[in-house]
């Protein structure tokens, strides 16, 4: 819904007068970029399977490489439907076909997730570091834009509160009264979460500390690399390194805030791009180019990996 409004949003930002100029720019697009793009998320995705596998190593449990990159690629096409929804289907793929306990491993994503937001912080510290002006402009606009949402929702917020209050009242009177009953399923709970923190910690226990991070630096690399060749995908827009690493820090917060990036990915990226001078009428196409580009990846990936998953393992057995 989020991504919905966001796109509406975005294409409402394009004057009546420069809708020929977004439409022609899509059009003239230079889609042959998407092939080589197609091969670099790939690998990056490969690569992820890879630190996964690594981290689940100290507890005991080394999944195949083709299982778990398999997993990796259906858990970002469920992604695309419900947000996080994929984190948790890789993990029951993969205790289906490895035999590995999934409350363990989905502390693994926990911790792997942990290090992609300490990562998705560098990429803003070199973009702050390289683009500063660029990054300060961004924040201050979008603090406008909070502090004028926040001066008309007081009322909002005081409704959501009292809501909140009321459920946390009615939970409480609702576990005392039915107390005895409800042992069985926190003792279940805390078995659950007791799993997922094993899993947490087992980043901590690394043997492989350098392999780990030559990972997650690929991977990151590598969405860098997709950022930059993708900005030579629609006219006008073609730009630096520079600029390449600003968009990669605000359109990943895009893909985090909307299923797949929906509408956000392309909103942010064309806003960075007009703070860098160009048109955000090209920013939004070549944006929604580049959107367009990793959805199709996800897709072909994802929907064969759910043809090969359950095949490969039926030969296997």
């Amino acid at each position: 819904m989020v991504g919905i409004l966001l796109i509406w949003w975005s294409l409402h930002q394009i004057p009546p007068q420069e809708w020929d100029k977004f439409t022609k720019a899509l059009a003239k697009s230079k889609f042959w970029i998407i092939i080589p793009v197609f091969f670099i998320l790939g690998l990056s995705h490969f690569i992820r399977a890879l630190r996964w596998r690594l981290i689940m190593e100290p507890l005991g449990y080394k999944p195949s490489i083709m299982n778990t990159f398999l997993a990796v690629l259906i858990g970002y096409l469920a992604n695309l439907a419900i947000p996080r929804l994929g984190e948790v289907l890789k993990c029951t793929l993969l205790s289906k076909y490895e035999k590995v306990p999934a409350d363990k491993i989905v502390g693994t994503i926990v911790a792997e997730r942990a290090f992609d937001v300490l990562s998705l912080g560098v990429v803003f510290l070199l973009a702050l570091t390289l683009q500063f002006n660029v990054i300060k402009a961004g924040w201050d606009q979008l603090n406008h834009e909070q502090v004028t949402q926040a001066s008309n929702s007081h009322q909002g917020l005081f409704i959501v509160l009292g809501i909140i209050i009321t459920i946390i009242i009615i939970a409480t009177i609702l576990f005392f009264a039915f107390k005895h009953k409800f042992e069985n399923v926190i003792a279940s709970i805390k078995s659950v979460l007791l799993g997922i923190w094993e899993g947490v910690i087992s980043a901590t226990k690394l043997k492989k500390h350098n392999l780990f991070f030559f990972y997650t630096f690929s991977i990151w690399f590598l969405y860098l690399l997709a950022t930059y060749i993708g900005l030579y995908g629609t006219e006008g827009t073609a730009s630096s390194f520079s600029t390449a690493i600003s968009c990669l820090a605000y359109a990943s917060i895009g893909m985090i805030i909307t299923p797949g990036g929906i509408g956000a990915y392309a909103y942010f990226l064309a806003k960075v791009l007009e703070l860098n001078g160009i048109e955000y009428t090209l920013g939004l196409a070549n944006g929604t180019l580049q959107w367009f580009s990793q959805v199709i990846i996800v897709i072909v990936l994802g929907g064969l990996s759910l043809i090969i998953l359950p095949f490969i393992n039926k030969q296997a057995k």
